[in-house]
């Protein structure tokens, strides 16, 4: 490495800070490490256990050496100032996404997509898609991705005949389903050991096509980031999350025509959540530690 001449290293996760850090150290260089949700909201990597992983290990002398920690949400921010981390080293660089053409629907369906894990609030969703049903709103739901809970939530999901268990998608099929998407729906709630939402890279992406976000207040996407693209409802709260739901259908008209909230949710992406954007962001925050 030294003989590519660096100026700085720059790890993703926590645990790859820690990985790179003896390396920065030998180099004489300095460090900064891109902390995600996972990294700063998940207990297990900060409770004390034998034999100690590498993290653990080496978190004081990161906190030390490291000259920045990128966080990318204002949660993840939050957390670390929690942990310890001096606020001056913290900076906040929400996710970027390529920039595409707005989805051109018609639309017609809710989408979400994600691992089936706790933290997900995949129940709070299905138990709001209840209640809509309820009220005679049954629009097609496609459930994309995999994961420990997808077979309690097939059986959780009983009687909802409009709900699709998609399965992994490729990103090319992820993208069909959002082109048609009313809206992306993130019911993100605080799991058992602490573990939260960073920034859904899906959510960046959907508001970079036009579609509006309905999320819970642990998804990471605080009101002032979907500035109008979208809607912020308590964690857990079906009831609230099923309203939600409810207005972004009423804001498709009938013919399937997106109306201002996508609009905005695509506004604010390409200010804020374009990847050319967030790189040039990035290369400054680099540069600033030299």
């Amino acid at each position: 490495m030294a003989d590519l001449a660096p100026v700085v290293v720059h790890a993703q996760f926590g645990r790859g800070g820690a990985l790179a850090l003896p390396i920065a150290r030998q180099l004489g260089l300095p460090l900064v490490v891109t902390f995600h949700g996972g990294d700063a909201f998940k207990d297990k990597h900060y409770a004390n256990r034998f034999p100690p992983p590498v993290f653990q290990r080496r978190w004081q002398s990161l906190l030390d050496y490291s000259a920045m920690f990128v966080c990318v949400s204002d949660g993840v921010r939050d957390r670390l100032l929690e942990r310890g981390v001096p606020a001056h080293k913290l900076e906040v660089l929400n996710i970027g996404t390529e920039d595409v053409a707005p989805a051109r629907g018609p639309f017609d369906r809710l989408v979400f997509a994600g691992r089936f894990v706790e933290k997900k609030g995949l129940p709070v969703l299905l138990d709001a898609l209840r209640i809509l049903a309820g009220q005679g709103l049954t629009p097609p739901v496609v459930l994309a991705g995999d994961g420990p809970m997808r077979a309690a939530m097939e059986q959780y999901a009983a009687g909802l005949e409009h709900v699709c268990f998609a399965g992994w998608l490729s990103a090319g099929q992820l993208r069909q389903q959002l082109e048609h998407a009313v809206a992306l729906v993130v019911p993100s709630v605080r799991a058992t050991g602490g573990d939260r939402e960073g920034l859904p890279s899906v959510a960046a992406e959907a508001m970079m096509y036009g579609v509006p976000v309905v999320a819970s207040s642990e998804a990471g996407l605080e009101i002032t980031l979907l500035d109008g693209g979208g809607l912020v409802v308590p964690a857990g709260d079906a009831q609230a999350l099923a309203q939600a739901l409810a207005q972004a259908l009423a804001h498709v008209l009938q013919a399937g025509v997106r109306t201002g909230m996508g609009q905005a949710a695509r506004r604010v992406a390409r200010e804020q959540l374009r990847a050319s954007v967030q790189s040039a962001r990035l290369e400054q925050r680099l540069l600033s530690v030299l």
